[in-house]
């Protein structure tokens, strides 16, 4: 697959700020990557930081086979988003680096307790994937106390259904799965 033409197709979220790019081909085994800032993006990852160089871009989330884009509030969606689709086109043919490459494995947080292991397997496998074909992602910073800490990335961040998102479908299934879990709130 990777000799074919690129195709990058255009997908509308239920964020009004962003837009999510289909394409052709993986980006990642799993998982996402978020940027939100040019600096942290030059180094671990060229197509990001490529994005965060357009102007009326302030996010940029790579998921398994797609990338969300955020707009400030005073960019223009023309402007954006015939640049990003060109910027994301032309970047794949070319065969360019989308991740360094200890980005795309995946780290895991080794101190994870047993709890926290059980809700990120939960997260991984009902509802990453969900999201994911919003645009969004969704991951644990922390279980404490009884409440799950989660970031709500790509199209999820400021959408204005993820309060609807995190309480009723995230944190009513959660608490099914893993007993110990009394609320889920953003962070």
């Amino acid at each position: 697959m990777e000799d074919s033409a690129v195709y990058v197709s255009l997908e509308f979220t239920p964020n009004p700020n962003t837009l999510k790019y289909s394409v052709n081909r993986k980006l990642l085994d799993k998982g996402a990557a978020n940027f939100t800032k040019k600096d942290d993006a030059e180094q671990r990852s060229p197509l990001a930081w490529k994005l965060l160089n357009i102007n009326g871009i302030s996010g940029v989330m790579i998921g398994k086979d797609f990338v969300t884009i955020t707009k400030t509030e005073d960019g223009d969606w023309d402007h954006v988003h015939r640049n990003a689709s060109d910027t994301i086109d032309r970047h794949l043919t070319a065969g360019e680096t989308v991740l360094a490459e200890d980005l795309a494995a995946g780290i895991a947080n080794q101190n994870s307790s047993e709890i926290e292991k059980r809700i990120q397997a939960f997260l991984d496998e009902h509802i990453r994937p969900a999201v994911a074909m919003d645009g969004g992602d969704v991951t644990l910073d922390r279980f404490e106390d009884g409440i799950v800490y989660l970031y709500m990335q790509g199209s999820c961040a400021g959408c204005p259904s993820s309060t609807m998102t995190l309480k009723v479908g995230i944190e009513t299934k959660l608490k099914e799965a893993v007993p110990e879990v009394i609320e889920v709130v953003q962070i």
